[in-house]
């Protein structure tokens, strides 16, 4: 299995002249070293890629023993492409996939493996919170219907750490091509979902920590939970 963090965006909205991913915490570490302390927990460092984009070299320089995937159009593309750039290298493999602004505790992964070694794709989701602002999900004979920041009635929130087997990769990589520029990732899932009946579990981690700073209020947010 390959695991991919995106961590190629500006960030505008939290507003720091580096990229998101190296925004410290209270504790000293930034957002990506947790991450990446986390993963290796779990995994192997090696098989850790970064899509990178916005000030790059910062990001290189801090985790040099790190791959790199480099998305030349970050300032005009979203995380759909993105991650359409790393799955089109990891075609042939299991991919884990993660947003570079998420705080996760390791622990989660004792549920997610679970999902990982049966080959379900997934979306690892939050039902203790449905924001408005957030991504939101609906369910269909057990599986994502719906998966947008518009979803009305949503049943829980997604967090930002996805999986997607071998199998299902080539319908996904499809439809993120189909994604406009702009779009989320999300809306590929979405996408497959519709077009090609591609089935993807919510897989529920709210018993962890688990949260994404993409507001100064959420970095206070997640300094006072971690």
């Amino acid at each position: 299995m390959k695991i991919i963090i995106l961590a190629a965006g500006i960030g505008s909205r939290l507003g720091n002249p580096f990229p998101k991913p190296l925004t410290p915490l209270k504790g000293g570490k930034s957002i990506m070293e947790r991450q990446v302390e986390n993963l290796s927990q779990n995994f192997n460092e090696h098989d850790i890629s970064v899509v990178v984009g916005f000030k790059k070299d910062l990001i290189m320089e801090r985790f040099p023993d790190l791959t790199y995937i480099y998305n030349q159009f970050f300032d005009a593309t979203n995380t759909s492409k993105s991650l359409l750039k790393a799955l089109k290298k990891y075609r042939n493999e299991d991919v884990l996939w993660i947003n570079g602004d998420v705080i996760f505790d390791a622990e989660l992964f004792s549920v997610l493996n679970k999902e990982i070694e049966q080959k379900n794709s997934f979306v690892s989701v939050n039902t203790s919170r449905v924001a408005e602002e957030e991504v939101k999900y609906t369910l269909k004979n057990g599986f994502i219907d719906e998966l947008s920041k518009q979803v009305q009635n949503g049943l829980g929130e997604a967090v930002g750490i996805n999986f997607i087997s071998r199998e299902d990769m080539p319908v996904f990589i499809e439809q993120l091509e189909n994604c406009d520029d702009n779009d989320y990732f999300e809306r590929g899932i979405e996408m497959a979902i519709a077009e090609n009946d591609l089935k993807v579990k919510a897989v529920d981690i709210s018993e962890f920590r688990c949260m994404e700073v993409d507001f100064k209020e959420d970095l206070e947010a997640a300094n006072n939970l971690f």
